[in-house]
């Protein structure tokens, strides 16, 4: 099979393409058929040596695929030929992938391949941290950041569909248009506009209930400054750094509020299985009637991988990135 892997650590230089043999599926696990593949910032942190993959995975990137399941570990109930899409820990950017039968969800009736690839890192990140740790509920107000990336394209439609009030901030005007269409009631264009000051405005001082967040540094300061009493900050990523100096501690206390935050990688697989068990109960019928869906912004051929990294790293994408492996 055809797999990339990463010539050590370094830019979208060291993406490289090479043959392998297939991976064989263990207790529990299958092997996919790899139609597409979704990309992820994690993998471009990967590639520069930050974010390794858990013991015992697979070197070669990726954390989400769509194909159909060609051979069975013992103990799987699945079966061969059903047309999936799951998480896995890695190994995503090849032509076949193991993954653990618990995190393997039916094809939404309505999706492609294709677009079911943009599904499971994106939708098992949200539903976690926004539903289950940030305990959104319906009623309450909910800010996402990065609102046009695959992250915040699915908290904005999913948020919407769940009841909340929903604020999204991007970096144009384009961006903020896209998510308005996605179902934002408020898009904050952070460029122009303090997003502290609109929302703040545009609740009558209250602020929001849960903010999701991926930017960090600087952010941590303003998000507790932009949530209501009781409220909850969820961080999943820091694109601007983890620390920061000089951070007040005081309106945490005063308005009683939680800062948490989780990564979903390294979480062990009943962790994981339960997410994928509450995505099937709550969030698959809404894929399976069209309510949601992943939005793709473009698709690249698997030897393209280098383009596809250097598109995720500009941040000039609306919604998700898939690669194809042609099968």
């Amino acid at each position: 099979m055809r797999e990339v892997f990463f010539d050590g650590a370094g830019g979208p230089e060291v993406i490289g393409l090479h043959e392998a043999p297939p991976p064989s599926p263990g207790p529990g696990q299958v092997l996919v058929e790899v139609v597409a593949a979704g990309v992820n910032r994690p993998d471009c942190i990967q590639r520069a040596g930050l974010y390794p993959p858990p013991p015992g995975e697979s070197q070669i990137p990726g954390l989400e695929i769509a194909g159909r399941i060609v051979a069975l570990g013992e103990g799987v109930a699945l079966k061969l030929g059903d047309e999936v899409c799951a998480l896995v820990g890695s190994g995503g950017y090849a032509e076949y992938c193991v993954a653990e039968a618990a995190l393997c969800l039916k094809k939404p009736a309505p999706l492609s391949l294709v677009e079911a690839a943009g599904v499971p890192e994106t939708y098992f990140t949200v539903y976690d941290n926004v539903f289950t740790r940030g305990a959104l509920q319906p009623g309450e107000t909910f800010l996402v950041h990065g609102g046009s990336s695959g992250i915040g394209s699915t908290a904005i439609q999913l948020a919407k569909k769940f009841g909340a009030t929903v604020f999204a901030t991007a970096g144009s005007r384009e961006k903020c248009d896209f998510c308005l269409e996605l179902g934002a009631d408020v898009a904050i264009d952070y460029r122009e506009q303090d997003f502290v000051a609109v929302l703040k405005e545009k609740t009558g001082k209250k602020g929001a209930n849960v903010i999701l967040d991926m930017v960090g540094g600087p952010y941590l300061q303003r998000n507790v400054q932009a949530l209501a009493p009781d409220g909850r900050l969820v961080q999943i990523a820091f694109l601007q750094g983890s620390k920061v100096k000089d951070f007040d501690f005081m309106s945490v206390m005063l308005k009683r509020l939680t800062i948490t935050g989780a990564t979903l990688r390294a979480r062990p697989l009943a962790a994981k299985a339960a997410i994928a068990a509450a995505l099937r109960e709550k969030v698959w019928p809404l894929l399976e009637s069209g309510a949601v869906s992943p939005r793709l912004h473009k698709t690249f051929p698997l030897e393209q991988a280098r383009e596809a990294h250097e598109l995720m790293e500009s941040s000039a994408h609306l919604g998700k990135i898939v690669l194809l492996t042609g099968r």
